[in-house]
This record gives C-alpha cells, sequence and structure tokens, in this order.
C-alpha cells in the first residue's frame, strides 16, 4: 500500500527531526514524490502542513528548504520544559493511585540497570520515555501535547546527552529520586530536582556544535 499523507507527513516530519535530511537543504514536490513512491498531492499536503508547524518553508518557484538548527531556540524550548514539567509534577501529587508511579519507578532503580548502561538508541529512548510517561500519568492532556512537541523539537541535540556510561548511571539516580520524592509526597524537592535534571541536559545540548549534528547521522541526498 502506498502511503497517504498523513504517513508521508509522519516519516517526512520524523526524517527532519532525526536530521536526515540535511537543515537548510532544498528539496521539491518531485523529489519527495520519488522518494515515496506516490503522487505530488499528498506530498503536498504533507509539505503545507510542515511549513504551518515550522519544519520547512516552501518558496514559489524554488521549492521547501528544510528549517536549519537554531541552537538559541533549543535551549529556549529547555527553559519551557522546565516549566511544563514541574506542572507535570503537580498534577501527580494530587494523585492518591501511585502505582503506575511506582512501576516506573522501578524501571529506573539504580541498582537494577534495567536499560543497560550502553550508550544506544534504546536507552535515548527509555529517558525520553521516562518523562512522557509521567505526564502521562498526569492525565492532563494538554501538558502531554506540549511535552511532545517539545521533544519532538529537541531530539536530535538531546540525545547527543549520554556521552558515557556514568552519564547513564546518573540518569537512573535522577529518574529514580525523582519518582521516590513525589511518592513521599515531597513535591517542592521533586521539581527542584526534575529542574536540576533538565538543566543538566540543557547544559550538554549547550555545547553542541552543528559538526556534531550534522556528522553524527547519516543524511539522505535529494538530487
Amino acid at each position: 500500500m502506498k502511503p497517504n499523507a498523513q504517513l508521508v507527513y509522519d516519516q517526512l516530519r520524523e526524517m527532519i527531526i532525526a536530521l536526515k535530511i540535511i537543515p537548510g537543504s532544498r528539496v521539491t514536490e518531485t523529489q519527495l514524490a520519488d522518494y515515496f513512491q506516490v503522487s505530488r498531492t499528498p506530498i503536498r499536503a504533507a509539505l503545507q502542513r510542515l511549513e504551518s508547524e515550522g519544519f520547512l518553508s516552501i518558496r514559489a518557484k524554488q521549492g521547501c528548504f528544510i528549517r536549519n538548527i537554531d541552537l538559541l531556540q533549543i535551549s529556549q524550548y529547555y527553559d519551557v520544559r522546565v516549566s511544563i514539567e514541574a506542572m507535570v509534577l503537580a498534577e501527580i501529587a494530587k494523585l492518591s493511585d501511585h502505582s503506575e508511579l511506582n512501576a516506573i519507578a522501578e524501571l529506573w532503580h539504580p541498582e537494577k540497570l534495567h536499560f543497560g548502561i550502553t550508550v544506544n538508541d534504546a536507552i535515548k529512548k527509555a529517558e525520553e520515555n521516562f518523562h512522557q510517561d509521567l505526564a502521562q500519568i498526569s492525565k492532563n492532556t494538554v501538558l502531554q501535547h506540549y511535552l511532545r512537541d517539545i521533544n519532538s523539537q529537541i531530539r536530535s541535540v538531546r540525545q547527543l546527552g549520554f556521552p558515557d556510561a556514568q552519564s547513564i548511571i546518573d540518569t537512573y539516580e535522577e529518574h529514580y529520586r525523582i519518582c521516590q520524592l513525589l511518592l513521599s509526597r515531597d513535591l517542592d524537592v521533586a521539581v527542584d530536582e526534575m529542574s536540576n535534571h533538565i538543566r543538566k541536559s540543557q547544559d550538554c545540548a549547550s555545547r553542541v556544535t552543528l559538526h556534531q549534528l550534522y556528522g553524527s547521522r547519516k543524511s539522505v541526498a535529494f538530487e
């Protein structure tokens, strides 16, 4: 089955986020139609939607230009993320049933190292899922939506944030401590711990160079 406009949108969006298309590069409807093996109609619909979301710009008679990476803007997303995740913790603190929170805490128990300590895509995904899972527990769908959007905007930089095994062990300890503080209803300290945890990631992001970003991924060449 050939992909429809939604599938083209989903795949193209992920390619842009994962830097599989070089930021700032030019692509055309024809090139993308050939790549996805579809007509230009679903391509055009996907491109218009991606432009409205800021992932690319469409220029008449020139084609589409993939957004460039703005490291200052990424830092600003981290600033917003601190506030969003503090609100998530506040929502969780209101709940009487902490069975889901206990399950997440168990996954990140620093003595069990459930996800291992090897720097790979699986641990990076698990780290992101920790924050999204907390948002899910909060039952606040608006916070969940905003956090998903922030994570998609910073993912390309954020996933460079595990330089070694020790940084992964630190993440286990930080995640577990945040959960335990929530379970003991110590919200203020939990918020401080979450803020410190996110700021560490932000600091790593601030030291990422564009060369590291582009050089760490294989890109699709549209010619």
